[in-house]
């Protein structure tokens, strides 16, 4: 009996990890997709800081704020994908803002 027991508890276990592995491609695919096209948008926000930055000698902060926040989410992304969290990311959880403080010099 207790045999029987183990092995439904095993079985259990190993269903409810290859339930979450097939969620985990699900998010993969819509947030990995969100995230690229994000990023084109970032790149764009990079060069324009870049440019304003060469012109006017200052950082604008703003872009740089919503730049972090792409970065955050393509880091915590990353660690939901390859098993480091089970934090979900963007669009299936909450939208983290920063991980890190940006400091003007």
């Amino acid at each position: 009996m207790k045999k029987q027991k183990k092995s439904v508890a095993k079985e259990v276990k190993e269903n409810s990890e290859r339930i979450e592995a097939l969620i985990r491609i699900v998010v993969f695919i819509v947030s990995g997709t969100i995230l690229l096209v994000w990023r084109l948008f970032i790149y764009i926000l990079i060069i324009l800081n870049l440019i304003y930055t060469v012109i006017f000698g200052k950082r604008l902060r703003d872009l740089a704020d919503i730049a972090e926040v792409w970065n955050t989410q393509w880091y915590v992304f990353q660690r939901y994908i390859i098993f480091l969290n089970n934090t979900r990311p963007f669009p299936f959880g909450k939208l983290q803002r920063k991980i890190s403080r940006y400091e003007a010099n």
